[in-house]
């Protein structure tokens, strides 16, 4: 090979083009890299209602560096993702110098076991909250189903007068509801099998059965739907009288 000097050329030739390569590569990661082409400008859209500015601020300020060409946007929107009460996070590079950043906030539905959130869409987060919200208890990873019936059985009972303040799924599939209104609290033990239709026939037989014993001052605390063609009352206070003993 060393006496070919047309082999000789030909790796030259590769050598130049190779170097040159790398030169090319090695000033244009200079180049991107240079504050030129770093951001001037960052405009933050979206709903703000409850997330706090100024740990945005020092998170875009803190943990978004980089230039135009060289900012990680993956590992962007995981630090903004991290502040309190962001659902999701968009970013987006407009040229020249201008990041913008569209937040997406979660929206309290209920409050979930102990010390969580959820959302409107069934998802859990957890952040500070200081209003009244409904009390989801479920096994964990069964948020959006509680979330779909608490939806459902709340426009359902609505026309009734109650308002669902408690849902509650047990381990084994159980259902209970706590809900109040014009009548006092009440709660509603529904069970596991056809949860939505045991519902649906108390809320038809409500008018007839609950609603008058309510009209006539007679409070009714607890019923419970778990049976075939019907449901069972207490009434607080009650107490069954006991069958005298014969003579």
């Amino acid at each position: 090979m060393w006496d070919d000097p047309r082999r000789l050329n030909a790796l030259a030739a590769a050598l130049v083009a190779l170097t040159g390569a790398l030169l090319v590569w090695a000033g244009a990661a200079w180049l991107v890299r240079q504050s030129a082409f770093g951001f001037r400008e960052v405009v933050v859209s979206g709903g703000l209602d409850r997330v706090n500015a100024a740990q945005l601020e020092a998170v875009v300020r803190d943990e978004l560096s980089g230039t135009f060409f060289t900012m990680n946007l993956d590992r962007g929107r995981a630090a903004l993702a991290r502040v309190p009460w962001v659902r999701k996070v968009a970013l987006r590079r407009q040229w020249p110098r201008r990041l913008e950043v569209e937040i997406d906030e979660h929206v309290p539905l209920a409050r979930w076991n102990d010390g969580a959130l959820v959302n409107a869409e069934g998802e859990v987060f957890v952040a500070d909250y200081d209003g009244e919200l409904a009390l989801f208890t479920g096994p964990e990873g069964r948020a959006p189903e509680v979330a779909g019936r608490y939806r459902e059985w709340s426009a359902a009972l609505a026309p009734l007068g109650l308002t669902i303040g408690a849902i509650e799924l047990s381990q084994r599939g159980g259902w209970r509801l706590a809900a109040g209104g014009g009548g006092g609290a009440l709660s509603i033990e529904i069970g596991r099998d056809e949860p939505a239709a045991r519902l649906a026939r108390f809320i038809d037989a409500y008018g007839r059965t609950i609603g008058v014993l309510a009209k006539s001052g007679t409070r009714i605390g607890h019923v419970d739907l778990r049976y075939r063609n019907g449901f069972a009352a207490r009434v607080p206070g009650f107490k069954e009288r006991s069958a005298k003993r014969a003579a």
